[in-house]
């Protein structure tokens, strides 16, 4: 299991200096879309000169032109590139071809997937990298979380690895371990403390701990 750190509201220099703070805890900095909206992708260039040694990804939502998107944000240093469940067959086709040839990987958001399995079996079997079951910030407010359809999609992938975000804090972070997904995404759970680094070592030590 490895622990992912999403950054959506700062801007490069800020992004930059927090994960200075938990680069020793954290295995992937996600450059969140807010940041790639305000920032452009040269935000993912910046994270990835200043951290070389870390994964990089970038969360572009993607949901047409998908090919040319991810040849863009692999050409920016991003090691792993997102795109929507709910877009066309064709789009996620073309950006899991696109980023074989670049030796980058691709994460699907099930943001929004009504039919989380039915769609979890075609993905898999369209060959992307990650399935990430995620309860977006609106829903997060009306008290949803993500841990029953991560069950729901481990029980039906064969090759992709998932991944889990949307609201994770330290206090919840058992109960996501308990389900072993491959990737644990957190931001606010973080990024919102004062002592960062205390947190985000805490929240690696119970990951190790598995």
């Amino acid at each position: 299991m490895k622990l992912q750190l999403a950054l959506d509201l700062v801007n490069i220099p800020e992004a930059i200096e927090l994960v200075k703070e938990v680069e020793s805890y954290i295995d992937v900095v996600e450059i969140g879309t807010p940041v790639v909206i305000n920032e452009g992708l040269k935000a993912v260039k910046e994270m990835k000169a200043a951290f070389p040694n870390l994964t990089v990804l970038a969360d572009l939502k993607i949901m047409d032109a998908a090919g040319y998107e991810v040849s863009q944000a692999s050409q920016a240093g991003a090691d792993i590139i997102t795109i929507l469940g709910t877009a066309e067959d064709q789009s996620i086709e073309g950006a899991v071809e696109e980023a074989k040839k670049h030796n980058k990987k691709i994460l699907v958001d099930m943001i929004a997937v009504k039919d989380i399995e039915t769609r979890a079996k075609e993905l898999d079997e369209l060959g992307v990298d990650y399935i990430c079951v995620h309860t977006g910030y609106d829903l997060q407010a009306v008290g949803k979380n993500s841990f029953e359809d991560l069950a729901t999609i481990k029980s039906v992938v064969k090759q992709a690895q998932t991944a889990i975000a949307g609201g994770i804090k330290q206090e919840t972070l058992p109960e996501v371990i308990k389900q072993q997904p491959d990737l644990i995404i957190v931001g606010g759970g973080i990024t919102s403390k004062e002592d960062k680094q205390s947190v985000a070592r805490e929240m690696k030590k119970l990951i190790q701990l598995g």
